[in-house]
């Protein structure tokens, strides 16, 4: 089993630090995913609208609830899509979050990139080029503002954010004397993100990593098929998989491996000790190799389809965060 670790945020909510993640899962597959890991130990599921597939979320939940855990030891997380980042639609997507997955109340509601789409569709392509998102003028402190509401509504516990840098967190805060509770990022030896983490836990702002075990739909090589990865695996007879999430958690973030298979559902969540010496070695994989492997859709103005947060390394990263409009 995990080590059933538990992480205080600083509202003083209680977050399983090992969670079950439902990105990318395919019709059919999550409600029998979240039903499994649930009867094996897992208390923390995290969701997201665009995920389309909340409803299945929802119909698993009833299933366990409450005659396998009761509602308030169920840790569950879900997102503000792009195209409602207009402070008035920002309860509406809440609410329609609650209706497909069966709750009255979420714990923690993220918004889930920092960047508008005009509301309406879940997508909306540049008129002349396909490929690339229109952009709304909408200024992200405007949001978080209307997210910053919700905890008085009983509909949600907490409010943070999601794949923010520095630059997007600094701002929220210029704007509102206040910090997000948490930030869900993509990390994993080969993007370790080590300022983001370092600067956003000394503001008390949490950290969930996402992809933890990276991403195998882009053709590139499996984290778990590193040969660093392998050799700490089989000295400490575990999975590479378990070594992943193990890294991932050893300083302090929760972890959200994705899987809808049974068995590494539940391998997923046995957690395996590592010392810093194996921390180091897998940390040490991303040095001249790093790489995000959720490269968002390109985002842009009409005015310049050229302008994007199109990211694929920390320097790239660092110029993008000066294009989006936080105030």
């Amino acid at each position: 089993m995990s080590f059933n670790n538990i992480v205080t945020l600083s509202t003083g909510q209680k977050l399983p630090q090992i969670g079950l993640g439902t990105w990318l899962s395919r019709p059919g597959e999550v409600e029998n995913a979240v039903e499994i890991a649930i009867r094996h130990g897992y208390r923390h599921i995290d969701c997201a609208l665009i995920y389309q597939n909340q409803h299945e979320v929802g119909t698993a939940l009833k299933r366990v609830i409450p005659s396998v855990v009761k509602r308030e030891e169920l840790f569950i997380t879900s997102k503000l899509w792009n195209h409602n980042h207009a402070p008035e639609n920002v309860e509406k997507e809440l609410d329609e979050t609650l209706s497909q997955l069966g709750l009255d109340y979420i714990d923690l509601y993220l918004i889930h990139w920092p960047v508008a789409f005009p509301a309406g569709k879940l997508f909306t392509p540049h008129p002349e080029k396909a490929e690339i998102q229109v952009i709304d003028d909408i200024p992200l402190a405007e949001t978080w503002k209307a997210m910053l509401k919700l905890p008085a509504t009983g509909k949600v516990k907490a409010v943070g954010v999601s794949n923010f840098s520095i630059k997007h967190l600094q701002g929220l805060h210029d704007a509102t004397g206040v910090w997000p509770v948490a930030n869900q990022i993509e990390r994993h030896p080969l993007n370790p993100q080590w300022e983001l983490v370092k600067w956003c836990q000394e503001r008390g702002i949490h950290i969930t990593a996402y992809s933890p075990l990276g991403n195998n739909i882009t053709g590139k090589q499996k984290l778990v098929d590193y040969a660093e990865v392998k050799a700490i695996a089989d000295r400490l007879g575990a999975t590479p998989a378990q070594v992943l999430v193990s890294w991932g958690a050893y300083d302090g973030c929760s972890v959200i491996p994705k899987s809808v298979q049974k068995d590494r559902i539940i391998s997923n969540f046995q957690q395996v000790k590592l010392s810093q010496e194996d921390y180091e070695a897998i940390s040490a994989i991303g040095k001249n190799n790093h790489l995000r492997f959720n490269v968002p859709f390109r985002y842009c103005t009409e005015s310049d389809p050229k302008w994007d947060v199109n990211i694929f390394d920390e320097e790239d990263e660092k110029a993008a965060t000066h294009q989006i409009r936080v105030v």
